[in-house]
């Protein structure tokens, strides 16, 4: 039977996350497997990966052959590197003491390397954490001084029209003696009007006068005669 070791996922969808399993290389990917390994989370950065070494060492020394993906994590945890060790063990090439100590050292490098990159991305996170709050405290600033800004030219308006009503006010006694005298003079004109309208009367009285002419020429007639 020809046995892989493959990933399975498992999770919900956009957040998937895998199981390493040995399983028949028959079966589907996700169908029924051997032995679970490990497991692997890409959602975490860095991913996390937690495998037990001894078993996957064992299926690889059972002539197991993993995918691109499942060797990528193997070789990252330190499983190919002791499964190549053992196999000088087994030739003769290095005791197992050996195999141990390069083993260990290997695993001490690697696990020094993780941990910086660990560090890196903490100083990045907290360096775009300080960043994004400093680009949030302009803005507030900013936001800020459009307020005070708006308040002042709220208080200018309302300083121009107290000041439009005062100027107002002053002016109005000025109107209204204006008006009172445009009224007086509008009262002296109309009580002189009824004596310009006596004129035609006496004009009327007087015509008489002017008509007794024709007997002035009748007493001419008469001495003639």
């Amino acid at each position: 039977m020809s046995v892989k070791i493959r990933l399975q996922r498992h999770g919900k969808k956009g957040k998937p996350f895998y199981w390493i399993v040995a399983a028949d290389a028959r079966s589907k990917r996700d169908g029924r497997f051997l032995e679970k390994l490990g497991i692997y989370n890409p959602n975490t950065n860095p991913a996390t990966i937690d495998l037990n070494l001894d078993q996957a060492v064992q299926w690889l020394h059972n002539g197991a052959q993993p995918t691109d993906t499942a060797r990528a994590i193997l070789s990252y945890k330190g499983a190919l590197m002791k499964h190549h060790l053992d196999g000088g063990v087994r030739k003769g090439a290095l005791t197992q003491e050996q195999a141990d100590a390069k083993l260990a050292k290997w695993l001490e490098e690697k696990a020094g390397k993780v941990d910086s990159k660990k560090e890196g991305l903490s100083k990045a996170q907290e360096a775009a954490k300080a960043k994004a709050l400093k680009a949030e405290k302009v803005a507030n600033d900013k936001r800020a001084a459009a307020a005070v800004e708006a308040a002042k030219v709220e208080e200018v308006a309302d300083v121009a029209e107290e000041v439009a009503v005062e100027t107002v006010a002053e002016e109005a006694p000025e109107v209204v003696a204006d008006v009172a005298v445009e009224e007086t003079v509008a009262e002296v004109a109309v009580e002189e009007t009824p004596a310009a309208e006596e004129a035609p009367e006496v004009v009327a009285e007087e015509a008489p006068a002017v008509e007794e002419a024709p007997a002035a020429e009748e007493a001419s007639e008469e001495t003639e005669a």
